[in-house]
């Protein structure tokens, strides 16, 4: 129960400085938190970087075929 209390008071406080300090504190706090990431090495990167790729490439042939044939449907329909 104190614990809630102690972090309903250090938001008030954070109200109450001026939009420099919260700044301020908003990028220390990202800096903290970016410390805990573990980022993936190079050989991951490149490996899901190439995933992306096929899957866009494989999206864009199945929607560029879906697009062909709905054009040709539309073009019956409307000749």
């Amino acid at each position: 129960m104190a614990k809630k209390q102690d972090q309903s008071s250090e938001i008030k406080s954070d109200n109450a400085q001026n939009p420099v300090a919260r700044f301020t504190r908003y990028v220390e706090d990202a800096k903290a938190e970016l410390r805990k990431v573990t980022w993936p090495t190079l050989p991951e990167t490149k490996k899901a970087t190439l995933a992306v790729l096929g899957f866009v490439a494989v999206m864009a042939v199945i929607l560029g075929l879906v697009d062909l044939g709905l054009s040709a449907l539309i073009k019956s329909i409307l000749s």
